[in-house]
């Protein structure tokens, strides 16, 4: 008989300890991707884990480039045509007018006041901060001067929402999120057509090796009802499969 309990248990342990991750994640991201050890350690208490499911913790933080006890370089996860781009990119933003905290401080008020150039200027300011923090997402499956991109929109769309702070100190807080969660959505939205293209591939190749097979035993080319039924696989998923792959499936079936 299944022990239902010890079942809800485990269960229970288990979104714990994906809750308590995601804690923990969130706490590198505002401290500049970094936590201490003991901050690790103490989150992870109450699920008493062993020294080799820790090993996992602190493999998954490093994974995502988020220091233990001191930041990581995020230059180390950087392809040498990303680091070009990066030296490029910043030596351009170098070329920019420079600005005094007091004066980056009156431009943001006046951007949370509504002024359209004053927004333009912050956006402008705001160009190097999201280079460095792009570089902190390094790593993770998309080009560097994709996430660059995605961090200027994210900061261009931010400017325009300072008027509901209160005070012009909070909104690098504010920016800062908007322009980290922009890259974040990004890297997962990336993610997630990559295994999607995989489950593409996956399925051509299965009609391509299942159109090869009864090629080789019938002498002849297959239809596309024999490769549905020897494959299991749905009529549209096969016909997608020979358009997809031209030449390479198209010569075996008719």
């Amino acid at each position: 008989m299944k022990d239902y309990g010890r079942s809800v248990s485990t269960e229970k342990k288990e979104l714990l300890f994906a809750q308590t991750l995601e804690q923990v994640r969130k706490t590198a991201k505002e401290q500049g991707n970094c936590i201490s050890k003991e901050q690790v350690e103490e989150a992870f208490a109450a699920l008493a884990l062993s020294g080799e499911q820790m090993g996992m913790v602190y493999a998954y933080l490093h994974q995502r480039k988020i220091g233990i006890g001191e930041p990581v370089d995020p230059e180390e996860y950087l392809a040498p045509e990303e680091k070009d781009y990066l030296e490029t990119y910043l030596s351009q933003l170098r070329e920019l007018p420079t600005v005094s905290d007091g004066e980056r401080e009156a431009i943001t008020l006046s951007a949370m006041a509504g002024d359209a150039d004053a927004r333009s200027r912050l956006t402008e300011l705001y160009l190097p901060e999201v280079a460095e923090i792009a570089k902190l997402y390094a790593g993770q499956g998309v080009y560097l001067e994709d996430l660059i991109g995605e961090g200027n929109v994210a900061a261009a769309m931010g400017v325009t929402m300072l008027g509901a702070l209160e005070h012009a100190s909070e909104a690098q807080g504010m920016l800062g999120k908007m322009i980290m969660d922009a890259m974040e959505e990004y890297i997962a939205r990336n993610a997630e057509e990559v295994k999607k293209d995989q489950r593409i591939l996956d399925k051509v190749n299965q009609v391509a090796k299942t159109a090869n097979e009864l090629y080789a035993e019938l002498h002849r080319k297959v239809t596309v009802e024999e490769v549905m039924q020897d494959s299991g696989l749905s009529r549209r998923a096969v016909e997608d499969a020979i358009r997809m792959s031209g030449d390479k499936i198209e010569a075996l079936v008719h």
